[in-house]
């Protein structure tokens, strides 16, 4: 499992632009059971993502797709990490170890 922590590298205003983009993106990797969650920073700095993904190479594909990074607008890191502890009803998104 993966978390994705965005920072923005330029304003909320230019950020917004794309965020239409970014919703769509949010959207398709939902449905195709990428992502778990995600929302923004509070302060709205950035946002976070938890994915789904076999490899960092995966997640890495993933993101090229997302308009805040084709149009530069946000930078990306990438937190590998495995579930061991959860609470109930999570546990069909946690890793299989």
């Amino acid at each position: 499992m993966f978390i994705i922590l965005l920072n923005y590298k330029v304003s909320v205003e230019e950020v917004d632009q794309f965020r239409p983009g970014h919703i769509k993106y949010l959207d398709k990797n939902y449905e195709n059971g990428s992502f778990i969650c995600s929302g923004p920073r509070i302060p709205r700095t950035g946002g976070v993502i938890l994915c789904r993904a076999k490899s960092q190479e995966e997640v890495l594909t993933i993101i090229q797709e997302d308009p805040y990074l084709i149009n530069d607008v946000a930078e990306y890191e990438i937190i590998n990490f495995r579930t061991a502890y959860c609470a109930d009803g999570f546990e069909k998104f946690a890793d299989k170890v």
